[in-house]
């Protein structure tokens, strides 16, 4: 008897709402899943825990530090043979499954029980790479269910060559590389387009035990390695005969080499950036890691800085430089001194020295804030108080000068008469306020006025900056800002300008200006005066000369530098040789600055 054609209708019917009914939740339910889980997008901005990239000023790397991808290779530019390599090493379904490859799966389950011992893995390409970006490496069944759920999350959004790519780019090789251009460069110093066939199937081999397997660990181990791979893309048909017979016998031809950015190509400036990081962040932020730190650092500038520190400074003596952006606090260049491979001691940020006359801006910044004018006249003549009896450079007196006259010619005598005119506590706060004695309390001592309690060429280089900034003191930093693992701002500069103080009033601090240009224009910063520009600075140099110090300001830069000996032994130059050199470095990036004029 022959159905009805209404049956047939109702049965189609049916079946396709049936159908569409398990499609609708099937989709459903995956969308239900996918929302539990993490974006495939972050895989692009995947880090390590605990990797931080310290950043120059036009995004160039300076180091990174932490188990980091130390260079990736660019979009679709990784080589045609490296892909065959590794799939053929570890997917060689890799094309042919969604995420998850059942058939691999059930192969390695067989074989392992064949055998009595776990000898094969059946995770694909895309499972790795969810289980390196997104999760442990527990061998635990809930970590490969996530793993599972993931690499088919990661199929549905990602394409092939995307997911490819991003897996060559991030998974260990062994021996601290994070990626096959990491492992091109430690184990051949080549990039990866460079590699032969035997070096990119040595590569690939490493895998599934890199820190066994490394050619520098276990090379026999990392030939068999080689062999195996090979074999597998001969199979596969990603390979001639003749090249897999050529491969096959050469020799382990490796020439190690550190992973690119592993050091710092600022080390003076990064071991400093490296010690002021822990005050902004949290300990659990910087464990997590992931940290893009943008810094103040011109990479270009603080090469040209070492340079004229190593080329200037006299004789065999040490040397330290310290360029501040007055404005902002930014510290442009930082070197601590001659070579840091052979004496690790920041000289900018860690030295304590005597800085002579460059501390006399303090004395007479109090003056000028108190009502003194840079005409007012006083007595330079051997003097003496409370026992102390400091005497000018060369026993020169000149009698009756100008305040301008005797800043002008760094008389001693007048520094300290300026101190007792005005009062110790006016003084130490007018320090204070511009960054000096805060953590290292200032004595109400005579000596007080010519430099005799120790600074750092770095906190007397930003009071400067304070100065030349019209009295507005920014406390000096190495951070311009400091990108979390998802981009976002973890802190900004901008902050840092926010807490910043007027430590002068703007006509003092112009004032103040005024002198530190005529220092420089006719008394005894000479060495740094530049035609066609306006400089205000100020030399500084200690008992026996163990100290020689110029810090000098332009509007928008101001460099300090320091020369002398880690001994404290006596030198047998002067400070001008320190301004010398600050007017060489000035001249190194003058084309880069632009001519302005100190406010009056």
């Amino acid at each position: 008897m022959n159905r009805r054609p209404h049956n047939w209708v109702l049965i189609v019917s049916t079946s396709l709402a049936i159908g569409s009914f398990s499609a609708i939740a099937e989709k459903l339910l995956g969308q239900r899943i996918d929302a539990l889980l993490p974006e495939a997008t972050k895989v692009s901005n995947f880090s390590r825990p605990g990797t931080i990239t310290f950043l120059s000023t036009n995004g160039k790397i300076i180091q990174k530090i932490g188990p980091a991808t130390r260079e990736k290779v660019a979009k679709g530019t990784i080589p045609k043979l490296a892909k065959q390599a590794f799939i053929a090493a570890e997917d060689r379904r890799f094309y042919e499954h969604n995420g998850v490859d059942l058939w691999g799966v059930s192969r390695a389950l067989i074989n392992n029980l064949k055998k009595g011992s776990v000898t094969e893995g059946g995770s694909t390409i895309t499972q790795q790479l969810a289980r390196t970006v997104f999760l442990s490496q527990d061998r635990t069944l809930t970590r490969k269910l996530k793993e599972a759920a993931l690499a088919y999350k990661l199929e549905r959004q990602l394409s092939k060559d995307e997911i490819l790519e991003e897996y060559l780019n991030n998974v260990y090789l062994g021996s601290g590389a994070y990626g096959i251009a990491d492992a091109a460069w430690i184990y051949f110093r080549k990039d990866p387009n460079s590699l032969s066939l035997e070096e990119i199937a040595l590569i690939a081999g490493l895998a599934p035990a890199p820190s066994f397997y490394s050619p520098l660990v276990n090379p026999e181990i990392a030939l068999e390695r080689r062999s195996l791979v090979l074999i597998k893309m001969l199979k596969e048909g990603f390979i001639s005969k003749k090249l897999f017979d050529e491969a096959y016998i050469k020799p382990l031809d490796l020439k190690p080499a550190q992973p690119k950015y592993f050091n710092s190509s600022a080390p003076f400036f990064t071991s400093w950036v490296a010690h002021k990081l822990p005050t902004l962040l949290t300990p659990e932020q910087i464990e997590i890691g992931g940290l893009k730190v943008q810094t103040s650092l011109n990479l270009e500038w603080q090469k040209k800085a070492q340079k004229v520190i190593n080329e200037y400074s006299p004789e065999d003596m040490e040397g330290a430089l310290v360029a501040i952006e007055n404005s902002s606090g930014l510290v442009r260049a930082l070197i601590g001194g001659k070579d840091f491979r052979s004496n690790q001691f920041n000289r900018a940020t860690q030295a304590f020295r005597s800085p002579g006359s460059t501390f006399k801006i303090f004395p007479y910044s109090a003056a000028l804030n108190l009502g003194i004018k840079p005409t007012d006249i006083f007595l330079d003549m051997p003097s003496c108080w409370d026992d102390y009896c400091p005497r000018n450079f060369g026993n020169k007196y000149r009698g009756r000068l100008s305040l301008t006259d005797a800043f002008r010619h760094s008389s001693n005598t007048i520094a300290v008469q300026i101190l007792k005119k005005v009062g110790f506590s006016e003084v130490i706060t007018t320090a204070n306020k511009l960054g000096i004695g805060n953590n290292r309390k200032l004595g109400k001592y005579y000596p007080l006025a010519i430099g005799a309690y120790e600074q750092t060429v770095l906190d007397m280089t930003a009071a400067y900056a304070g100065v030349a900034n019209r009295g507005f003191f920014i406390y000096p930093s190495p951070f311009e800002r400091i990108l979390g693992p998802d981009n976002e701002i973890l802190w900004s500069n901008k902050d840092n300008i926010k807490a910043g103080i007027q430590a002068l009033n703007r006509e003092t601090a112009d004032t103040m200006n005024w002198m530190l240009k005529k220092a420089v224009e006719d008394g005894t910063g000479t060495a740094a005066s530049l035609q066609g520009r306006e400089v205000a600075g100020k030399t500084g140099t200690s008992e026996g000369s163990r100290d020689l110090w110029f810090i000098g300001s332009i509007p928008q830069l101001t460099i300090g530098i320091w020369f002398g000996y880690d001994d404290n032994r006596k030198t047998k130059s002067s400070s001008g040789e320190a301004a010398y050199a600050w007017k060489q470095f000035l001249l190194s990036i003058d084309n880069e600055l632009e001519i302005l004029q100190f406010k009056k």
